[in-house]
């Protein structure tokens, strides 16, 4: 199972590689308790504002400032002196007077400045947040019943709290998929921290019992029937040439230095999570084009390696690539929830049954974490009932998008929701029908307070964040 977004090797990040923070003890005031100077440079405002460092400053467009920043939290806001950490942030800054955009992946944050779809079209500030227990804005010790949904909106709710006195004008929150999620739950506990909210394939598994949704999306995606036929195909010569491919793969990760027993298991364990995952990873992130490079029967053994290793990549499902991600495989396991895919077409191939779980990526001290059941229930209820000023931007042929948030009759609540046609995981509102993508464009402005017109004052300086990648792990 692979968590939202696909870090596949397109979407690999410096996340493996940072090391874990070390406790904080929260003894600053409460976030907000002091207001910031009336005036002055962006750099002394953020100084002065209580529990916030300034890592560095890096260098950007004319117009512009990128900070790195870290931010005290509580470990726990329910118990705020029982120990804390230092929360990663990066802030785009474009002036005072604009709108400012609440920016996650989460995931890890990029520290690159790039802007948001939503930033963009508004001409805003953004403010990106590392999400809690990803490395580093981790405590030490982890108590890991501190990740839940509830922590990390409280997570947000100070970080607004904090920045607030300096930026005064309408804030909006926006990510992508898991990050779409995390600003889903976080107008949940919050809803009058922010003015809107942009959610993008941002997927809904409100009863993670039932899974039909997304195994029947396999048997209509796309418009070439043969092209679901060829990766099923695929996936059942890839199980009945599994010792040699599993021979290879144990060869590449020696060679590679990776192993297999801390998360999914052994070589032959992860083979088959990658073989099941592939059909999900091609149709999440590749164009339609790429279905005539389905190798099929005929194909040697190492076009199908090469393949599998293009489309899910044989690094990530080991150790070394899937431990970033153990923040989210705990998320899934314990509220989230977690999707399934067909193995009717798999029948006397699969070796162990129930593999496909975010559970299968936990080692063994997390593993065993109780699920809650009505935390996901809650979500759903409140964006169909109660949610108002926010939209959320789907893929067509995006498997994320077989369960969706659905919305009711949100049209007084201005609760929108919108479809790119044939877009996958990367669906933005650039990508909607031309009425669709007034309306949504319309709404995001009306929300950010700049109704009427576009904020285009330097669109093309700042990279869109497609163009470089967000700090995403797989979902």
């Amino acid at each position: 199972m692979i968590p939202p977004p696909h870090p596949g090797a397109r979407w690999r990040t410096a996340a493996a590689a940072l090391l874990t923070a070390s406790a904080l003890v929260l003894t600053a005031a409460p976030a907000g308790a002091a207001p910031a100077p009336a005036g002055g440079d962006i750099a002394d405002r953020l100084a002065a504002v209580p529990g916030l460092r300034i890592i560095s400053e890096q260098e950007t467009e004319p117009g512009f400032r990128h900070f790195v920043l870290g931010y005290r939290q509580p470990a726990d806001h329910d118990r705020p002196r029982s120990g804390g950490f230092e929360q990663r942030l990066t802030l785009l800054h474009r002036g005072f007077d604009r709108p400012t955009v609440l920016h996650t992946s989460g995931y890890g944050v990029n520290t690159t400045p790039f802007r948001a779809e939503p930033t963009r079209l508004v001409d805003g500030n953004q403010i990106s947040t590392e999400q809690r227990f990803f490395s580093p804005s981790r405590p030490d010790p982890a108590d890991w019943d501190d990740l839940d949904i509830e922590q990390a909106a409280a997570d947000h709710h100070r970080v607004i709290a904090a920045l607030d006195g300096i930026y005064r004008e309408a804030w909006i929150s926006t990510g992508a998929s898991k990050g779409g999620m995390t600003s889903v739950y976080h107008r949940r506990f919050y809803p009058d921290d922010l003015d809107g909210t942009v959610a993008y394939v941002a997927p809904n598994d409100a009863d993670d019992r039932e899974d039909s949704a997304y195994v029947e999306f396999f048997d209509t995606v796309g418009d070439d029937p043969q092209c679901r036929e060829d990766l099923r195909t695929l996936q059942r010569e890839a199980l009945l040439r599994r010792d040699g491919l599993v021979g290879r793969y144990e060869e590449l990760a020696a060679g590679n230095g990776w192993t297999f027993d801390e998360t999914i298991g052994s070589a032959d364990r992860t083979f088959e999570m990658l073989v099941l995952d592939t059909p999900w990873a091609f149709w999440q992130y590749q164009e339609p084009e790429k279905c005539a490079d389905v190798p099929g029967a005929e194909a040697s053994d190492d076009e199908i390696a090469a393949f599998l290793d293009e489309i899910a990549g044989f690094e990530f499902y080991t150790d070394q690539g899937t431990g970033p991600y153990i923040p989210y495989y705990f998320q899934a396991a314990t509220q989230l929830g977690s999707p399934s895919v067909p193995t009717a077409h798999l029948d006397g191939l699969l070796r162990y049954p129930g593999l496909f779980a975010a559970r299968s990526y936990l080692p063994d001290d997390l593993a065993g974490a109780p699920f809650d059941r009505r935390a996901m229930p809650d979500i759903d209820r409140w964006v169909a009932h109660r949610a108002e000023r926010i939209l959320f931007v789907d893929g067509e042929w995006d498997p994320w998008g077989a369960e969706p948030f659905r919305v009711g009759n949100g049209a007084r609540r201005e609760a929108l929701r919108f479809v790119a046609p044939q877009a996958n995981h990367g669906a933005a509102i650039a990508g909607l029908g031309a009425s669709d993508r007034a309306a949504a464009t319309d709404a995001l402005l009306r929300w950010a307070g700049i109704e009427g017109r576009i904020a285009a004052r330097g669109a093309d300086r700042i990279p869109a964040l497609d163009d470089v990648g967000d700090g995403r792990g797989r979902r």
